[in-house]
């Protein structure tokens, strides 16, 4: 009998995909789990890799005419494009059988949540820092404000800091955006408890329709409890966030198996599931993002939609007089 090297299981006979409304359900957790997602413009799902968006690039100008019979001027508009492009996060959980046998609970319905939080940390590191990102994907939000300009550090002033001239609300505007939200370290309730208007009232309090929603001259503030937020680098991010843009590629896709083999980058192999009975759901999504930031009336070439509240120089420090 001839040896047969080429045989395999193809998708048709594969392990049955986790049902859709499982997928659809933990896509729905990592859009709450991300603060960039939740407050971010969705745009129609990819057809292909990459999608490019037509910008403005330049404005029309207009002209008075000289007298009755005056010549009317011309004029033009120019667009210039810019790509999102989808790039793919994914992670495979692996579990022995005997474990998910032997459990009083159901591991699966507590994973979920989980890989729905790391998701959206990932996504928010990428998008507000960089962390991470694939090469395609911009500039994270705060290095794209530090070469806008749009940054400060906080002071003792913490009123100035945020709604004064030259405050984290001026460099936005300055822009021609106008702030719709915010994403803060949970280390800054405590410095905006302590702010103060001129009439002695909070700046920071709860908003109108739920006790849990906050509001900074009125639009709202999230403060993600996912562990994206880094406080050494960010106390608030103010800005349009409709501005940010994102599309999915793949909505999230879980598969379950029990026959794969995980290997390292050398090749070797680290998990056979058939062999130590273990069985492993493996999640994908693809999606990019991108800030067309548009020219407008106001702000020039240094425009930019976002604007960050940066920790004092003397808590990076370590503090001390």
């Amino acid at each position: 009998m001839a040896n047969t090297f080429d045989a395999f299981i193809d998708r048709t006979g594969a392990e049955t995909l986790v049902p859709t409304p499982i997928s659809g359900e933990i896509f729905s957790g990592i859009a709450q789990q991300s603060a960039v997602l939740s407050m971010a413009r969705r745009l129609p799902n990819m057809t292909s890799k990459m999608l490019k968006l037509p910008v403005l690039n330049s404005l029309p100008s207009a002209y008075f005419v000289d007298g009755d019979d005056g010549l009317k001027q011309t004029t033009s508009v120019e667009w210039t494009g810019k790509n999102i492009t989808a790039e793919e996060i994914a992670v495979i959980v692996p579990v022995p059988d005997a474990v998910l046998q032997d459990s009083e609970f159901d591991v699966w319905a507590q994973i979920q949540p989980l890989i729905a939080q790391a998701f959206g940390k990932k996504i928010d590191q990428a998008i507000l820092y960089g962390t991470d990102k694939p090469d395609s994907w911009p500039d994270g939000i705060l290095t794209s404000a530090e070469t806008a300009q749009a940054t400060l550090s906080a002071t003792d002033d913490g009123y100035q800091d945020i709604m004064g001239t030259g405050g984290l609300i001026d460099l936005v505007e300055k822009s021609g955006y106008m702030v719709t939200g915010y994403v803060g370290a949970m280390t800054s309730r405590a410095y905006l408890r302590g702010i103060r208007a001129e009439d002695g009232m909070p700046i920071f309090r709860g908003g109108m329709n739920t006790a849990s929603a906050y509001m900074l001259d009125g639009a709202p503030i999230e403060f993600p409890t996912n562990g994206a937020v880094d406080d050494t680098k960010s106390l608030l991010i103010a800005g349009d966030w409709k501005q940010l843009c994102y599309a999915i590629r793949q909505d999230l896709t879980v598969t379950k198996s029990n026959q794969a083999v995980i290997t390292d980058a050398a090749g070797k192999v680290i998990q056979n599931f058939y062999q130590q009975d273990m069985t492993a759901l493996r999640f994908v999504m693809r999606l990019g993002w991108q800030l067309p930031n548009p020219v407008g009336g106001l702000g020039g070439s240094t425009r930019y939609p976002f604007a960050v509240l940066k920790p004092a120089a003397s808590a990076l420090s370590g503090g001390g007089d």
